[in-house]
């Protein structure tokens, strides 16, 4: 019986550990690719001078995007080559007009990567 929880626990424990090392894996390529300086990845995050953010939270595109078909895809042709000014969903809430297209900055592989690891992050947990 002891050694089946222990099993479960170290289970536990070895999965929590890849998922950290999966989080600062992404956060690392998030980094050097550019994508923070418009993005954060928790809500309620400020942008310059206490602005809107520049770019949605990813908690927020995770949750907006839950359950879409073809999510992932469309947002990496988003990230590759840029959105229009005049169709954002998200007029109002950011301070960003549209986003930049980021070919010369990351990879179309790297950026799947990225965009299936934004859309599995959990909603931000009301208060």
């Amino acid at each position: 019986m002891h050694r089946n929880v222990l099993f479960t626990l170290t289970a536990m424990v070895l999965a929590s550990s890849a998922w950290s090392a999966n989080d600062a894996e992404m956060t690392k390529l998030a980094g050097s690719s550019g994508c923070l300086t418009c993005h954060a990845i928790e809500s309620g995050a400020k942008g310059p001078d206490g602005m809107a953010p520049i770019g949605p939270p990813w908690r927020d595109v995770a949750a907006k995007y839950k359950g879409h078909k073809g999510a992932a895809q469309t947002l990496t042709h988003v990230v590759m080559t840029g959105s229009s000014p005049y169709d954002s969903h998200w007029k109002g809430k950011i301070s960003g007009l549209s986003m930049p297209p980021n070919a010369v900055a990351i990879k179309e592989a790297d950026a799947k990567k990225l965009i299936g690891w934004i859309l599995a992050l959990e909603p931000t947990a009301k208060k």
